[in-house]
């Protein structure tokens, strides 16, 4: 055991319990939050029960003044006091787990080296994931078989728009997953799902960033990482719309890119209208049943009539294109003569001319926002599959889309990936998903396809491999069961009144008054291993998060439209 400095002992003024406990700082020494200390306690049989703590609080005042204006008389040396500091404890272990409170007047001293790795339960972990640094430089781990699926799974990470850099978090667990060495040689084959929701930030993850420094630097070696940019990945962009070639529309990145779209064909054969009608407006409605039953039927029509070039011929006409194919189902729903009864077979049985007209228009009013997305007018259109196992990070871009359009990418791209994962029958090779937005994708109070299909992830992903790095700016907002199966939680700056909710009860009262006024870069990090959360940073991204930022001589060779621009002072100015 390393002996080291006191630097208080047990308060006996103040309660001592198994789980919380006051520090008397000695005078010369200093204990600042999240320290970790250790102290030993003989027992009466001569045991020794070592116990390990984190520095929540600290407090400072004056011994022998009884008036708040005294504080002026002991400063003029005219009152004599003494000032005394203490820290509140917040215990992380007990070892062995004999839980009694430390003793008044116990030595406390800081954790370093091997305590250190006891208070923060880490000397049994055999895979350790680098998840960031302490305020001291320290590195903080995880244990990764809390993450990919052995006792748990799945990442959640709350925090405000632009300041809790949550999408930046979520991209240095996946960089560190790829190039700590924590998954051996099974990191080869290991894919990430990047869903880029906002601008252009994750269009760049193969491109050195040019602000990193030597210090930052530094810091990735602090964790055993070296700085670099991602090493193998591709970008899924949508179609400009209006072009006949299906150009990727993804503003400053020109190549690298491949379009993301599907045929007629593919769109009726995997049943994909129900991600049309996934919002909350959508559930509240009737037609359901109407978009179950021309699901169906554009099924069966699918396979009898699948031709080569990803067209669909329902009843002697040909949809080669979306609004051709929207065209032919509104013909089927309301025929032109108002004597002829719609066909019932697509409509579904008893259902009133009101709803088919109201799933009409929303059919109708969806066809301007991804009709380049679904389309059988491209050569070879069938040869451009979505293929998620090519390069080891997946990009697909949806930051141009409508939300209409993003809801319905988000949906059937996650579906494919978990039946792919369910057609493998094994756990490995792992597949990370990582989704912001989370509250727009699994709302809390109402249903979609799209949430049914994360609810999965969440519940059953463990056993199948597909693990989820999901984000959001207020979990209270979020689907409570894909929340809750996250084995690890990460909080950043939060509002104050989302601060206040049931959702961060895994939070002690000061951490939550922190998380207000956390800077971006520092987040809080719980998992199932400690009780009580760390406090960490994680270094600056070595990998450009913007085309001002990106090394267009580096990465992979993937060429850039546009140039260099002012930079923000911040270096985590504009990080989501």
């Amino acid at each position: 055991m390393v002996v080291n400095q006191t630097v208080g002992r047990v308060l006996g003024t103040d309660d001592s319990t198994p789980l919380e406990f006051w520090v008397a700082v000695a005078r010369g020494q200093h204990l600042q939050l999240d320290d970790i200390i250790a102290l030993d306690r003989v027992l009466p049989t001569g045991d020794v029960v070592s116990i390990y703590g984190i520095v929540g609080q600290v407090r400072a005042r004056h011994e022998g003044a009884r008036f708040d204006s005294d504080v002026f008389l002991i400063a003029d040396g005219v009152l004599p006091a003494d000032v005394s500091e203490a820290a509140q404890i917040q215990v992380t272990r007990v070892v062995p787990e004999t839980f009694v409170p430390p003793l008044p007047g116990a030595e406390v001293r800081k954790a370093e080296g091997s305590e250190r790795d006891e208070a923060l339960d880490m000397v049994e972990v055999e895979h350790r994931l680098p998840a960031g640094l302490t305020r001291d430089g320290q590195p903080v781990m995880l244990d990764l078989e809390f993450i990919d699926g052995t006792k748990g799974a799945h990442v959640n990470i709350s925090g405000i728009s632009g300041v809790a850099t949550k999408t930046s978090y979520a991209t240095f667990l996946l960089y560190s997953m790829f190039n700590s060495g924590v998954l051996g040689a099974a990191a080869t084959n290991t894919k990430g799902l990047v869903f880029n929701v906002k601008g252009e930030d994750l269009l760049f993850l193969d491109h050195e960033n040019t602000r990193i420094d030597e210090e930052e630097r530094a810091r990735y070696a602090a964790l055993g990482l070296e700085a670099g940019p991602f090493r193998s990945m591709r970008v899924l962009a949508p179609p400009r719309k209006g072009d006949p070639n299906g150009t990727p529309a993804t503003g400053a990145r020109t190549t690298g890119v491949r379009p993301l779209y599907w045929t007629v064909a593919q769109f009726c054969e995997q049943g994909l209208l129900p991600f049309l009608f996934a919002d909350a407006e959508d559930e509240r409605q009737q037609y359901t049943i109407v978009v179950q039953s021309v699901t169906a039927q554009l099924q069966r029509c699918a396979r009898q009539s699948h031709t080569a070039d990803g067209a669909v011929r329902i009843d002697g006409r040909t949809a080669r294109t979306f609004s051709q194919l929207v065209s032919i189902v509104c013909d089927k729903l309301l025929p032109e003569d108002p004597d002829e009864a719609a066909d019932p077979q697509w409509t579904g049985r008893s259902i009133y001319t009101g709803t088919i007209n109201a799933f009409v228009r929303r059919l109708s009013s969806a066809e301007r926002h991804v009709a380049h997305l679904i389309r059988a007018d491209i050569d070879d259109a069938e040869t451009h599959a979505i293929d998620l196992d090519s390069q080891q990070v997946t990009v697909v871009d949806l930051h141009m889309l409508h939300d209409r359009a993003k809801r319905f990418v988000v949906g059937v791209v996650l579906r494919q990936a978990f039946e792919a994962k369910e057609a493998a029958g094994t756990a490995e090779p792992l597949q990370f998903v990582v989704l912001d937005e989370l509250n727009k994708y699994a709302p809390r109070d109402s249903s979609s396809p799209i949430k049914e299909i994360l609810l999965d992830v969440a519940e059953r992903g463990r056993s199948l491999g597909m693990i989820l790095i999901g984000a959001q700016q207020t979990a209270s907002e979020v689907e409570r069961r894909v929340v809750s199966n996250s084995a690890v939680r990460v909080v950043g700056r939060l509002d104050a009144a989302e601060a206040g909710r049931e959702q961060y009860g895994f939070l002690p009262a000061v951490q939550r008054q922190r998380a207000t006024i956390l800077k971006p870069g520092s987040m809080f990090v719980s998992q199932p291993r400690l009780p009580v959360p760390v406090l960490l940073e994680f270094p600056f991204p070595a990998w450009a998060t913007r085309v001002a930022e990106a090394d267009l001589s580096g990465g992979t060779g993937n060429g850039l439209a546009g140039g260099p621009a002012d930079q923000p002072a911040d270096p985590f100015d504009g990080l989501v």
